[in-house]
């Protein structure tokens, strides 16, 4: 690596089931560690592939709308990560269109590495994917015990 990158992104995503009720996570992280915008969400029933990629996704667009210019991208999906580098060809036709996205967007970045690292260093991006997936199934049980 000639430089450090500006911000530091880390992803991930949770499905519970496999397919499952699934959510993404995300923060990014300036160049001294501090969280300067963290995202998540629900996206229904979905692989845990689709989640992580999602989480991805939605932090790239962020990014790209911000302003931010270098990035390195840290993920626990060690199977997202060989894959966005073109180690691992993607197999299932439903990630193909998510997948070719996420290789776009970061085209138009400067990436200073795609990492694959253990879970215990992605907690954030791990906590808020969680979260966004507990909000929800509480909601939802909350609406059918109202009925």
């Amino acid at each position: 690596m000639l430089f450090e990158p500006e911000y530091v992104i880390y992803v991930d995503g949770a499905s519970r089931g496999n397919p499952g009720h699934a959510s993404y996570g995300y923060a990014i992280l300036d160049s001294e560690g501090r969280v300067i915008h963290s995202g998540s969400g629900y996206i229904g029933v979905n692989t845990n592939n689709v989640a992580e990629y999602t989480a991805l996704q939605e932090a790239l667009r962020f990014a790209l709308k911000q302003g931010i210019a270098s990035v390195e991208v840290r993920a626990d999906s060690e199977l997202m990560v060989r894959q966005i580098k073109g180690e691992y060809k993607v197999r299932a036709p439903h990630l193909m269109p998510i997948y070719e996205e996420c290789r776009s967007l970061l085209r138009k970045l400067q990436v200073q590495g795609i990492e694959h690292v253990p879970r215990e260093q992605n907690r954030i991006a791990d906590r808020l994917a969680n979260e966004a997936l507990d909000r929800k199934l509480k909601k939802q049980k909350t609406l059918k015990s109202d009925q």
